[in-house]
């Protein structure tokens, strides 16, 4: 699944561009920098040069803030100073230390300011790229893939990208900058003494943090399974709300989900109590750090050579030291996290689009509508072919039905029209044309589908039917509701076409739906038209409402009709009979029937079907209650 965290082992030849890994960080950066740096957008990069102007000014007042605490403690202390008399008196001195400190906040506020619009354009930029590619993907990733983990990918993913570019470039090189003056202003002051001290608490710091950070890494991992576990499972049970009260399984389902956010409970609480552990670990070296540092200047006072003022200076540096160290740990365990958060999703960004077009390849020239499938076989697995040499030509304008038991291949005929898949053998024609040497996008123009289960965009009923062409006026969405007899029925409602359909549709009935589907069709007007089933989920008066309206949208176009329902396709130019994958008859209705085939031993099965629907639909419609009465009982009381 494209959803895991990619834990499996790779060779060096095969690894991911995106890891969290150890070892990987700086590769995994160099992969991201496209994302990091807004090569194409001057305006962002100019942003980035004056937020870094911005933070070194607040590094520099930063630094030269614990000297004003430094001389105010002097002055309160009565010590000697070189500085002018009104400088250092005392009062002028604690203003002085406020003022740099709120300078120094005020600066990195500004700089977050104007970085907030980089960090933005590189999650709209990842996440506008990875929609993008799901797109392009194949059916085959979308029939296998689980919407709700999918989605929780993605949400990650974008925040993650969000924290590696705000810390590797607002962060990053000037918080090493701030740390390198303070280390440089320590050795001027004290002495190296002092910066040795520094430098082994520094290394002691990073070596525990990264060592720690590492540790985590897995957790994290298995803290984002279990949240992309539980999501997928909450949207599917949503998903599927009416299956779930059929049956009544809410405690099932809640079960489930239950279970699932207890892995995440678990994983969330191992990796806080990590961090605390983490954090205590620096805390305890910077206190050791701090300590020594602080017992040498105190033994530098009592012996006269160091001032009360010096003695607070070494603290203040310490402290303000303690900030970008802090900060390079927050730093590296925040890009570490952030990567974590992201591989998932450039897993699916590595994932090849199993359909693609060729380079250079054409838009689809003119198209009249005939189609051919010339020699065409197909598998969705080796061991198990869908079609076994189909061979059969639909003429411009002319109507062509396809039928047979299920599981004959009907439906993969027009996925393999659609090429959502590209098959195995042969070839499918448009007008001649290879539909694998021209473009997706033209192919997919050139021809309207109404499928058997109509899916409706969770949006108002205008929106649905605009789907089809979507700068359609408003005259030009009712005119096409009109000819899906549909127009009436959404004049009727309270808010017209700005009617909302609900998730999937839900809200409209199976004959309205499928109107609407119509009518988007009509829209699009294409000259190649799909009826996959397009009526087998309706009741026979519904069907036979909607068979009239497709019957004129596929006026005057190449129509393929997939059918269930014989009755639909009567009145078809061709009739072609699949079976296990082959064509075992074609010709006309009345020539089928007279046959005496695979097709009419299915039309007299269905004629039966229909006939005890019909004596079942009159009894009900005799009682004027509606019920119908079975056993002698029923017989006797009708006498």
């Amino acid at each position: 699944m494209a959803e895991s965290s990619g834990k499996n082992a790779e060779t060096p030849g095969n690894r991911k561009p995106v890891s969290a890994d150890e070892g990987t960080t700086f590769e995994t950066l160099k992969n991201l920098w496209p994302f990091i740096w807004p090569t194409k957008r001057p305006d962002l990069k100019r942003r980035v040069v004056l937020a870094m102007v911005i933070l070194v000014i607040a590094k520099i007042v930063t630094v030269l803030s614990p000297y004003f605490f430094a001389w105010a403690s002097d002055a309160l202390t009565g010590e000697t100073s070189t500085l002018p008399a009104f400088l250092v008196a005392p009062i002028m001195l604690v203003l002085a230390y406020n003022a740099a400190r709120v300078l120094a906040v005020a600066f990195n506020q500004l700089r977050d300011a104007m970085f907030a619009r980089v960090g933005q354009y590189a999650v709209r930029q990842l996440g506008n790229i990875t929609f993008r590619h799901l797109h392009a993907l194949s059916l085959r990733f979308h029939l296998g893939r689980r919407t709700g983990g999918l989605s929780r990918v993605i949400e990650r993913g974008v925040k993650g990208i969000e924290s590696i570019v705000r810390f590797t470039i607002l962060n990053g090189i000037p918080t090493i900058l701030e740390f390198a003056i303070m280390a440089v202003v320590i050795w001027y002051q004290f002495g190296f003494g002092y910066l040795g001290i520094v430098a082994l608490m520094i290394v002691a710091y990073v070596w525990f943090t990264i060592k720690a950070s590492n540790w985590r890494i897995g957790i994290r991992r298995e803290m984002n399974d279990s949240d992309t576990e539980a999501n997928s499972k909450a949207i599917d049970s949503l998903l599927n709300f009416e299956t779930v009260k059929y049956f009544g399984n809410e405690k099932m389902e809640a079960a489930r989900f239950d279970r699932s956010m207890a892995k995440y409970e678990s994983a969330a609480t191992r990796t806080w109590t990590s961090l605390a552990w983490l954090n205590l670990g620096q805390t305890v070296i910077l206190g050791i750090g701090m300590a020594a540092c602080m017992v040498l200047s105190a033994r530098a006072v009592m012996a006269g050579t160091q001032t009360i003022g010096d003695f607070v200076l070494i603290n203040a540096l310490l402290m303000q030291m303690s900030i970008p160290l802090n900060f390079i740990g927050f730093i590296y365990r925040e890009v570490r996290q952030g990567l974590a958060d992201i591989e998932s999703m450039f897993d699916i960004l590595h994932v090849p689009a199993e359909i693609q077009d060729k380079p250079g390849a054409p838009a689809l020239r003119a198209v009249e509508g005939s189609l051919h499938f010339q020699d065409v076989r197909f598998h969705y697995n080796p061991e198990r072919p869908i079609l076994k040499g189909i061979d059969f030509e639909v003429p411009a304008g002319k109507t062509v039905a396809i039928v047979g038991p299920s599981g004959a291949g009907k439906s993969t005929i027009s996925r393999l029209l659609f090429r959502f898949y590209d098959v195995t053998g042969g070839a499918v024609l448009i007008d001649g044309q290879d539909v694998r040497d021209v473009t997706q996008e033209s192919v997919r123009h050139c021809i309207g589908m109404v499928p058997q289960d109509t899916v409706l965009f969770n949006d108002t009923i205008a929106y649905n039917i605009r789907y089809g062409r979507p700068d359609a006026t408003d005259e030009e969405v009712r005119e096409a509701a009109r000819m899906a007899q549909i127009h009436a029925f959404i004049e009727h409602l309270p808010e017209g076409y700005d009617t909302e359909v609900g998730e999937r549709g839900l809200k409209l009935s199976g004959g309205e739906k499928q109107r609407v589907a119509i009518a988007r069709t009509i829209l699009k007007a294409p000259p190649i038209l799909i009826l996959d089933e397009a009526t087998s989920a309706l009741d026979t008066h519904t069907e036979r409402e909607i068979q009239t309206a497709l019957d004129q949208v596929s006026k005057n176009r190449t129509t393929l009709v997939i059918a269930h329902r014989l009755s639909t396709v009567v009145n078809a130019d061709q009739i072609i009979v699949l079976e296990a994958g082959h064509i075992a008859e074609r010709g006309t209705h009345a020539e089928l029937l007279d046959k005496g085939g695979l097709y009419a031993s299915m039309w007299a099965r269905q004629r039966e079907a229909d006939e005890a629907e019909e004596r079942l639909r009159a009894a009900t419609e005799q009682d004027e209650k509606g019920f119908v009465r079975r056993g002698a009982k029923a017989e006797e009381s009708l006498v």
